[in-house]
């Protein structure tokens, strides 16, 4: 891990690993794999969970078959940058379920959000009705994904 933490050793990266794999595997079952008894692995995991290493546990859906058709990256340049805009347009666009991930960018754009639809007409509404109502935009710029060639979750540990 970048800045490896003194506090964690081979076994908590291993831990790690299996529960980015496998966050359903038993307490049993990451002890047998890292070589430990119940207890200890237990008492691992809750230390890692405590200092915020581990921040939750999550089940990975399929977008396709929830009926998500379209990923679209869109691109928005702000009107102004006072902190005041930056927390009010932040709040509103946490609200909003379609973006799946919004980031504060360096460069021309401001922010780039992460936008699920069911299809171009739903994702072109949304667009229309909830991301241009956002506080504070002034510019929009969106690229499609025609497919989608990684999408990694697991972090790497070693």
């Amino acid at each position: 891990m970048p800045n490896q933490d003194k506090r964690f050793d081979a076994i908590d990266r291993q831990l790690l690993s299996a529960l980015q794999q496998d966050g359903r595997a038993t307490v049993g079952e990451l002890a047998e794999q890292v070589s430990l008894s119940a207890s200890p692995c237990w008492r691992r995991i809750k230390n890692l969970e405590d200092a915020g290493v581990i921040e939750g546990y999550h089940a990975r859906l399929s977008r396709q078959k929830l009926g998500y058709g379209v990923t679209g990256f869109v691109h928005l340049q702000m009107e102004n940058h006072t902190p005041q805009a930056a927390e009010s347009f932040e709040r509103a666009v946490v609200a909003l379920a379609q973006v799946l991930s919004c980031h504060n960018l360096s460069g021309r754009y401001d922010y780039q959000l992460e936008v699920v639809g069911v299809d171009l007409a739903a994702f072109a509404e949304f667009a229309r009705t909830q991301i241009r109502a956002l506080p504070g935009v002034r510019e929009i710029s969106t690229s499609f994904s025609l497919k989608e060639v990684k999408r990694a979750l697991a972090l790497p540990v070693q």
